[in-house]
């Protein structure tokens, strides 16, 4: 079997990689080899490459700028998944794809069900939700993951960030009222193989699936385990738990684009779809602490 990966420099592309092997020969392309924002050639890739599944983990994530840059937000995400789409539909193959818990606005009182109505507050929300419909539409057997939340051991992301600056400072003001499942790429890499492995064997299994790690936290409860796990696990850091201060998204004045409050994303439907059972986010950050650990990055 063929398979071509898009976004294979990035959190969630770096940790599918190695997997995907697994199912067959990958065809694997980063942003220097295939060009979003010339998506036209991305469907000459597949037509020269003809895979059976193309995974599509390339994104435009810049979700401030994305403010200020629009156009290029909808062509990254949504017209250049558009051409992939139509281009697998052409060649008969499985595309996967990943979404964001930014195509909803966050003021519902429950985690996310798929069948709940979008609303994206911003530009890169937007123009994911493009992204979704035009592959929805396209007549391609698909796989759409939305995801929320991601990190990695390398990149950039919210517990490095947080991390980093705990090393630094001793005092912290980190927001309390964004709800999510802080989520690995190793587990959405995971858990994306093993669901496209049945996905292959079975296509009533194609669809769009909310995809977590189990549980949420605000984002400041988040950064204070992240702060615990890491001075257990023998970090030298200047902030400790108790010093990181609860404050309001309105009074974070770093951000340009509004973020949904509740990102909880509700994975009933992938779990019972797929028979798997989903880890809790604190897993998913003990083991990232022990992998920055066992890397002497801690």
């Amino acid at each position: 079997m063929k398979l071509v990966l898009f976004g294979s420099g990035g959190q969630v592309g770096r940790a599918l990689a190695p997997l995907l092997g697994e199912l067959g020969t990958v065809a694997a392309f980063d942003h220097t080899t295939a060009d979003f924002e010339q998506p036209a050639t991305l469907a000459a890739i597949i037509e020269g490459e003809r895979p059976d599944v193309v995974v599509n983990a390339a994104a435009y994530t810049a979700v401030d700028a994305a403010e200020d840059d629009s156009a290029r937000a909808h062509l990254v995400n949504g017209e250049a998944v558009r051409h992939i789409a139509d281009a697998a539909r052409r060649r008969g193959a499985l595309v996967v794809h990943y979404s964001t818990d930014f195509v909803f606005d966050g003021r519902a009182d429950h985690p996310y069900r798929e069948t709940d109505t979008t609303n994206p507050l911003s530009v890169y929300g937007a123009s994911k939700l493009g992204g979704d419909q035009a592959l929805a539409a396209s007549g391609a057997d698909h796989l759409i993951f939305r995801v929320t939340w991601n990190y990695s051991p390398e990149g950039k992301n919210f517990p490095l960030a947080i991390l980093r600056l705990a090393k630094a400072r001793d005092a912290l003001d980190v927001v309390s009222d964004e709800i999510g499942a802080a989520t690995s790429a190793d587990l959405i890499a995971r858990a994306t193989v093993e669901a496209l492995r049945q996905t292959l064997a079975d296509r009533g299994k194609t669809g769009l699936y909310h995809l977590t790690a189990s549980g949420a936290a605000s984002r400041d409860t988040l950064a204070r385990v992240i702060v615990a796990e890491a001075r257990a696990a023998g970090a030298e850091l200047a902030l400790s738990p108790d010093s990181i201060r609860p404050i309001l998204a309105r009074d974070y004045a770093v951000t340009k684009a509004i973020r949904p409050s509740n990102s909880r994303l509700d994975t009933t439907s992938f779990q019972s779809t797929f028979g798997m059972t989903l880890p809790s986010w604190q897993d998913g950050i003990r083991d990232l602490i022990n992998t920055l650990r066992e890397g002497g990055r801690l």
